[in-house]
């Protein structure tokens, strides 16, 4: 069990970026002291291991979970919480957050102000200022607006957010977690808060996330919510197919009256027809998968011991030892 005496539990993934996260460790040592117990997922990094100086130098308690290989940003997430969720007590709270310095340690004490409520179980931090470039903001600005098109649910946060325990047990048991956190966070029905809290800059180095991989990311979340997005497009084929019969009827009915001009029925009944049978066909491979996602969606999440390769601990005044997974 992690000792009540810590009152803050920090969950971060750390990926191929030692420099970064000593310095988020220093920072979290300087703004809670000896109440901040910090679980750092080494998302199976090859070129700079995590090592356990890190946590030790910055003067911080905490753990160093290594895994067996690179299971990605949102799956490393999920294993921390997984980890917290059999070692956490029902008065500590945990903040999870990335370790490049994009989400700034200072402004936890804001989300954990604000988790202060019975009726709160979650609070997000929604970014009031970013710092990227226009072409990102404009990006992620489309990517809203066509997740609530395909969903019906507003997203406006990412992984920065602050938990009660409550909150982690019933996240860690759902399979969308892996996915997507921010969207398992939607799904979970948890009662949320969203705060809105400036991002920071990046403490070193570069981001290793490129246009593809931030749009396989946005795709992911609509991966968690596949049977509402599968029954919006298999109404929009089914409206697209109705129409395109109206149409084939009305042209019909042109011709029949002589009303239409030479060559000009064999085309567009033809290209009404087509786009008839391809929306017809989707609309019908929509619902297929629609019950395919439905049957599966009581699979059990795979336990996080399969991915844990070795679990490093900084104990008290530095000291520290190594147990196996």
């Amino acid at each position: 069990m992690i000792p009540a005496s810590y009152s803050v539990i920090v969950v971060t993934p750390v990926y191929e970026d030692v420099q970064a996260s000593a310095r988020l460790f220093t920072e979290l040592k300087a703004q809670f002291g000896s109440t901040v117990f910090v679980v750092a997922v080494d998302d199976g990094s090859v070129h700079q291991p995590l090592p356990l100086s890190n946590l030790t130098q910055a003067g911080v308690d905490g753990v160093i979970v290594q895994l067996r290989r690179n299971v990605g940003h949102q799956r490393a997430i999920a294993i921390g919480l997984a980890y917290v969720a059999e070692h956490m007590q029902p008065e500590q709270r945990i903040a999870v957050m990335d370790s490049d310095g994009e989400d700034v340690p200072s402004t936890i004490t804001a989300l954990l102000e604000a988790s202060i409520p019975d009726t709160v179980d979650v609070v997000v931090a929604q970014r009031k200022s970013r710092v990227e470039s226009l072409k990102f903001k404009a990006f992620y600005a489309v990517y809203k607006s066509f997740f609530k098109v395909m969903t019906g649910r507003p997203i406006s946060f990412g992984n920065f957010m602050v938990l009660k325990p409550r909150a982690v047990k019933r996240l860690v048991v759902m399979q969308e977690l892996p996915i997507h956190v921010a969207g398992a966070v939607l799904a979970s029905k948890l009662r949320l808060r969203l705060l809105q809290i400036d991002r920071g800059p990046r403490f070193a180095g570069q981001s290793k996330m490129n246009f593809v991989g931030l749009a396989l990311h946005g795709f992911k979340a609509l991966m968690v919510f596949a049977e509402d997005v599968l029954v919006r497009v298999g109404l929009a084929c089914a409206g697209i197919a109705a129409l395109s019969f109206l149409g084939a009827s009305l042209a019909i009915c042109l011709k029949l009256v002589g009303l239409s001009t030479p060559g000009w029925f064999s085309i567009a009944l033809g290209i009404l027809v087509l786009i008839f049978l391809q929306t017809g066909a989707l609309a019908l491979m929509t619902l297929m998968l629609t019950g395919v996602v439905r049957s599966g969606s009581i699979a059990a999440p795979q336990a996080y011991n399969d991915f844990v390769d070795q679990i490093l601990t900084s104990a008290p005044h530095g000291s520290g030892k190594t147990d196996s997974a």
